[in-house]
């Protein structure tokens, strides 16, 4: 048996930035915490498969193509399933009027999808009670399925999403005589996000009464909040003399196995809602002595501001004073 690990030592200040995952939990994670897409690195044991699938919120997450795909592969096995059953009741349980087709598993998939569909041309008909009843199966499964994948299409659409990318890489560059930890995003859309408040994280291992155990905190911002953002926004952590990066180097966050977590929320306009994102940053995808090129280009005739995505994740050399 696994013997339980000691408990972790309690670090003053520690409570006020709990992320959810539990002093020895995060003890012992040896992985990131958040991946750049803003997945977790947590797996939940113990649960039952429906629980572990979620198949309702996978419908929900999945891209379109994911989800386009399944629907069309769900709805051609429906249609196949049925056209076996037909098959299965003898040649005698469907007619085809005037139609000639190659074989008759042609002819019962057809009908199944006219069935499916509600479509009813009438050149072929079920004959006999098993084929009837076997239609009014077909017809309530069409019904349950359309109404399932109407309400899915339906959230989907509903749903807001934020667009918002993150720069590839965090830097340290120069900034008021001094350095700061920065990283810039990017808003995808054309609607507008409002109130987009930012919360940054700094985690990183220390040995504490001993025992090697992950830290958290808070870093404070240049500005936390904007009301607006419709282009770009660079976020700034000055390093001072309060800050929790003050005096350490690239060689000391990978040793400590340092992230800095991002979580930031806003209001979707369009949708009147609050909506979330984030991502991370470890201490290999943080450059330092950089400063990141200017994304914003020549005005158009009409004066009005443009900025070129592509030179979000752009930066060149600075000195560090």
């Amino acid at each position: 048996m696994r013997p339980s690990p000691p408990p972790a030592p309690v670090v003053p200040g520690q409570e006020d930035h709990d992320l959810g995952f539990g002093s020895v939990v995060a003890r012992e994670s040896r992985v990131r915490l958040l991946n750049r897409d803003g997945s977790f690195n947590a797996i939940r044991a113990g649960q039952s498969l429906a629980a572990r699938l979620s198949p309702y919120q996978s419908l929900l997450t999945m891209s379109w193509p994911t989800f386009l795909a399944l629907f069309l592969t769900v709805y051609f096995l429906i249609n196949a399933l049925f056209a076996g059953i037909y098959m299965a009741l003898g040649p005698d349980a469907l007619q085809a009027q005037g139609l000639t087709f190659g074989n008759r598993f042609l002819e019962a998939f057809f009908f199944s999808v006219e069935t499916f569909g509600t479509i009813g041309y009438g050149n072929i008909v079920p004959m006999g009670t098993s084929a009837n009843f076997a239609v009014v199966a077909e017809s309530i499964v069409s019904i349950l399925t359309i109404a399932l994948a109407t309400g899915l299409i339906f959230s989907r659409f509903s749903r807001p999403l934020p667009r918002i990318r993150f720069s590839d890489r965090a830097i340290v560059a120069p900034f008021r005589g001094g350095s700061a930890f920065m990283f810039r995003l990017v808003n995808e859309r054309r609607s507008e996000l409002v109130n987009v408040e930012a919360t940054v994280t700094f985690s990183r291992f220390e040995t504490v009464d001993g025992i090697r155990t992950r830290t958290f905190s808070e870093l404070s911002l240049e500005r936390s909040k904007v009301v607006f953002f419709s282009l770009t926004w660079t976020i700034v952590h000055p390093i001072d003399a309060t800050s929790p990066l003050y005096g350490l180097t690239y060689q000391d966050l990978v040793d400590s196995s340092a992230e800095v977590l991002v979580l930031l929320t806003a209001v979707d306009e369009v949708f009147s809602q609050q909506v979330h994102t984030r991502t991370s940053y470890i201490a290999t995808e943080i450059l330092w002595g950089a400063r990141f090129i200017n994304v914003f280009i020549k005005p158009t005739r009409d004066g009005k501001v443009r900025v070129d995505t592509r030179l979000l994740d752009r930066c060149e050399r600075a000195e560090i004073k």
